[in-house]
């Protein structure tokens, strides 16, 4: 039973069963007293949407993603939308593709909806929102990027470190005995940057002077991560170990690793980044880097209401992720 329902069993008004809700404005008490006993009788609960509407305060947020397919940002955007609208949040869910000019579009259209907020999936909006265009739009509305951090008025960042998260891979590696290895960096991002420069920092802590040298630029896809493998078997380097910056690229280095005849982690261990669900359906199943995309949607959700109501004291955080030790390792 909605609301509609609950107006015509009484014979009012919508807005009068709104008044007796939200315990406002003059309504008879006899019929204040039947509207409260069909409530009570249906075990009527008022959604937070619902009650936004008849207010008329229903608050509004665009979330911007980069790519909706990708496992990493289709659970991060979803856990953000799902959680505002249950807070009574109307959520608009933008697709940019990672492109300047449809962030520059879906944040005019966002603005000219007079969103409450703004949510940012990413760290390539580190990049994209260095444009003039699209600060002057960020400059007057809160917005909170997920893994990522603008200089800008009203910004906040819910970080992850990626730094961190691959070290946790090499040290695992190096506990196993490898030496030999190497990093697939498969993305231009904020991110795939701090991750390949996790990658060699952690290397040089074992003393390995060379890491740069043993960085192999790729895409990420399961073709980047067989291309990869391909091209280290082709040159003959020694390797026992890889290490990706994404779940998908390492599905794939496996994948070319099994069909060279290699074993997987006998003869070369494999480690991902995401903990997605590329690794579970990797064979064998994939050691990877948890970095927690469901706490990274709350703590922004968490985050922007606190910005938009004003409700209790705000601030950036950094969340560190954690292995998930598979098979391939």
């Amino acid at each position: 039973m909605n609301i509609y329902d609950i107006a015509k069993e009484a014979g009012v008004s919508i807005s009068t069963v709104s008044r007796v809700m939200n315990k406002k404005g003059n309504v008879n008490p006899a019929t204040r007293r039947k509207v409260e006993e069909i409530l009570e009788r249906n075990h009527y609960i008022p959604s937070a949407i619902a009650r936004g509407m008849m207010s008329k305060s229903l608050r509004k947020v665009a979330v911007l993603t980069v790519d909706i397919r990708v496992p990493h940002y289709a659970k991060t955007a979803y856990t953000i939308e799902r959680e505002f609208s249950r807070r009574g949040y109307e959520v608009s869910l933008c697709n940019t593709g990672g492109e300047l000019q449809e962030t520059i579009k879906y944040l005019r259209a966002a603005l000219e909806k007079q969103v409450d907020g703004i949510v940012l999936v990413g760290s390539v909006f580190n990049t994209i929102c260095k444009n003039p265009e699209i600060e002057s739009y960020l400059r007057t509305t809160p917005v909170v990027l997920a893994n990522g951090k603008l200089e800008l008025p009203n910004s906040y960042s819910v970080l992850v470190d990626d730094r961190y998260g691959i070290g946790l891979a090499v040290d695992h590696l190096m506990q196993k005995g490898h030496r030999e290895l190497y990093y697939l960096k498969d993305m231009d991002t904020v991110s795939a940057r701090l991750k390949c420069e996790g990658f060699v920092s952690s290397l040089e802590r074992y003393g390995m002077k060379d890491g740069k040298k043993h960085v192999i630029n790729t895409v990420p896809s399961i073709e980047g991560g067989m291309k990869a493998v391909e091209q280290l078997i082709k040159k003959r380097n020694p390797f026992t170990a890889i290490v990706c910056g994404e779940d998908v690229t390492a599905a794939g280095a496996v994948k070319a690793l099994l069909h060279a005849g290699l074993r997987v982690p006998e003869d070369v261990a494999v480690t991902g980044f995401n903990n997605s669900e590329y690794a579970r359906i990797c064979e064998p199943q994939l050691t990877t880097i948890d970095n927690k995309p469901e706490l990274v949607a709350m703590l922004s959700v968490q985050l922007l209401t606190s910005l938009i109501e004003k409700t209790e004291a705000y601030s950036s955080c950094t969340i560190q992720p954690e292995l998930v030790e598979g098979e391939t390792t």
